[in-house]
C-alpha cells in the first residue's frame, strides 16, 4: 500500500481538530460580544465581589431597607410610567387619525 494512503486517516483527524479549534475561537468571540461570556474589559471594570470591607453596613438594624420591597416599588414606578406613556401614545395616535 501507499504510505500516504495509510496516513490519510490521521491527516483528516488533524484537519478536523484544527477546524474545531477555529470554530471554538469564533464562537467564544461571538459569545463575548453578545455578553454571554465575560470579557476581559468587563472583569477589569468590575469591583470586588461578595461581602467585604467595601460593603456599606448600617449600624442601626431598624434603618435597614430591604431589597425586595425596593424592587417592588421600582417595578410599580416603571409600570405607572409605562401606563402613562401608553395613554399619551394613544392620545397622539387618536389626534393624528382625526
Amino acid at each position: 500500500m501507499n504510505a500516504r494512503h495509510r496516513q490519510g486517516g490521521w491527516i483528516g483527524l488533524i484537519v478536523l481538530l484544527f477546524a474545531l479549534v477555529i470554530v471554538g475561537l469564533l464562537a467564544q468571540t461571538i459569545l463575548k460580544q453578545y455578553g454571554l461570556l465575560p470579557s476581559d474589559r468587563v472583569t477589569a471594570k468590575a469591583g470586588p465581589r461578595g461581602v467585604g470591607p467595601t460593603t456599606p453596613v448600617s449600624p442601626d438594624p431598624t434603618t435597614t431597607t430591604f431589597g425586595p420591597a425596593n424592587a417592588i416599588e421600582r417595578a410599580r414606578g416603571v409600570e405607572s410610567t409605562l401606563q402613562q406613556q401608553t395613554q399619551e401614545m394613544g392620545q397622539r395616535i387618536d389626534a393624528q387619525t382625526k
